[in-house]
């Protein structure tokens, strides 16, 4: 089982996560903050991830603390889950309609951090979650399991649905990344040999 449980505390938040890898997608999310659990749950669903998420965090002040230190705990756990890397696939890449959205997404478990971000939403609030935190999120998360992600917009007009279909798109093609090569489950996929 590729597992991992990260405990983080700072002045600003207090944070318990595990993630199992090979999971069936079940979760339980309380990050005080309502469009984050939400976003989360659909990762967990998607990628099918077993993802368990607790944060208090300064909410009063905004969600920007929360997001970006979930978005840290996240990728730091996902990067000690794969451990070695030995065996995963590497690539994993979908395009996923939500209504009128089309979000593509593409990633390359590189141990190289770069994100590629087209994500123009309209609105500035999704209800009380700012937005600009979607990019802060991910930013957060590749820095701390290094890959290349990129996300893009195809069509959509909905901010909801683009960010919804964002999440669900990076789950995805996160799913086929980790997901272990049957025909290769113990070589490195590198020409140099190590990720």
């Amino acid at each position: 089982m590729r597992y991992s449980h990260i405990l983080r505390e700072t002045k600003e938040t207090k944070i318990e996560l595990s993630i199992n890898l090979d999971g069936t997608g079940k979760s339980n999310i309380d990050t005080g903050c309502g469009f984050l659990n939400h976003m989360l749950t659909l990762f967990a669903s998607h990628g099918k991830f077993d993802l368990d998420v607790k944060c208090v965090g300064d909410t009063e002040v905004d969600d920007h603390h929360t997001v970006e230190d979930v978005g840290i705990c996240l990728g730091q756990a996902m990067n000690e889950a794969l451990g070695d890397k030995r065996g995963i696939i590497r690539y994993g890449s979908f395009i996923l309609p939500m209504d009128e959205a089309l979000i593509m997404t593409a990633v390359d478990i590189s141990g190289r951090t770069c994100l590629a971000y087209r994500l123009p939403v309209r609105s500035q609030k999704i209800g009380t979650f700012d937005t600009e935190l979607v990019k802060e999120f991910f930013e957060a998360f590749t820095r701390k399991c290094p890959m290349s992600l990129h996300i893009r917009k195809l069509a959509g007009r909905n901010s909801h649905h683009i960010v919804e279909g964002a999440f669900k798109s990076v789950a995805r093609s996160l799913k086929q990344a980790v997901a272990i090569d049957k025909d290769n489950p113990d070589a490195v996929p590198s020409t140099k040999g190590v990720l």
